[in-house]
């Protein structure tokens, strides 16, 4: 007799391929690590065969477990569409996303593009603005989810899920933060990362001039990567071409910087639920910071 696959092991277990992480899968699906793994393990019954390996203390995709992902894509995605088209689901619909463009370059193609496939009956809007309107955006309801820096914020506001240090950037292909005067690309007046900068140059007493001014990550990055000034962004902006500035260059070390989740008051519907419990999945690391890992 055939076996019949199970939709929301298949569900978990496309989670698991697309986070990397048994851990994480579970916090994007709303199970225990323990019920993740029962489920993978009926997973392999069904299939007949191992999906995973172990690789050390983690566990990687077999050659039939890659074979799978595109099919429970494609049973996912008939079963949501088909549900869709016979009534009303909570988790079907347009979840409108706000967050500054510092984030949404990186970090967005990849994360949105898992949830896509986890959720393809869930459709996300993106809305890209500073910190500030973010906040003012989710207190007006006109969008339902955001990610904010939390310092640009008033204390409290929503839940920090993201902790990244901020590093002194400047090209791997120039030389201008040898110059005498250093040149900054930095964010407008009300940026903490801006403030935090001028203060430790202001204490040094390092002379500086401010080039460019931009309350956009893009426009600061291509400052940096020509050559024209140095810039000061956090590990998830940094990309190739970049070089690290350390103290050992006449740079201090700068702190921490954290996103917050937001949510507005009447974003409380399953689809919701599921685009921020991605998002802690795929981008938090707090809680892996606080353990050690």
């Amino acid at each position: 007799m055939a076996q019949i696959l199970d939709i929301d092991q298949l569900r978990t277990f496309l989670a698991i391929a697309e986070l990397g992480s048994f851990t994480k899968a579970g916090e994007a699906v709303h199970k225990t690590q323990s019920a993740v793994s029962m489920q993978m393990r009926r997973l392999e019954e069904r299939v007949g065969m191992p999906i995973f390996a172990k690789d050390g203390r983690q566990s990687r995709l077999t050659e039939d477990g890659e074979r799978l992902v595109e099919y429970a894509r494609r049973m996912i995605r008939l079963n949501d569409e088909t549900l869709s088209a016979f009534g009303p689901r909570a988790e079907a619909g347009t979840v409108r996303l706000g967050l500054p463009d510092d984030y949404a370059d990186r970090l967005l193609p990849q994360v949105l593009a898992a949830f896509a496939r986890l959720n393809p009956a869930i459709e996300v809007e993106v809305a890209c603005a500073d910190s500030q309107e973010t906040l003012l955006a989710i207190e007006n309801d006109d969008v339902d989810v955001a990610i904010v820096t939390t310092s640009d914020v008033p204390e409290g506001t929503g839940d920090v899920i993201r902790r990244e240090r901020i590093h002194w950037v400047t090209s791997s292909e120039h030389q201008v933060h040898t110059n005498v005067e250093l040149r900054l690309a930095v964010g407008a007046k009300s940026c903490h990362w801006r403030r935090m900068a001028l203060s430790a140059l202001d204490n040094l007493k390092r002379p500086y001039r401010i080039s460019y001014v931009s309350a956009s990550s893009s426009a600061l990055v291509g400052a940096v990567q020509a050559g024209l000034a140095i810039g000061v962004f956090p590990e998830s902006v940094i990309r190739p071409g970049f070089r690290i500035l350390d103290e050992k260059e006449g740079f201090p070390a700068l702190p921490y910087c954290e996103f917050s989740l937001l949510r507005s008051k009447k974003a409380n519907q399953g689809m919701h639920d599921a685009l921020c419990s991605h998002l802690v999945a795929a981008i938090g690391n707090v809680g892996a910071l606080a353990n050690g890992r």
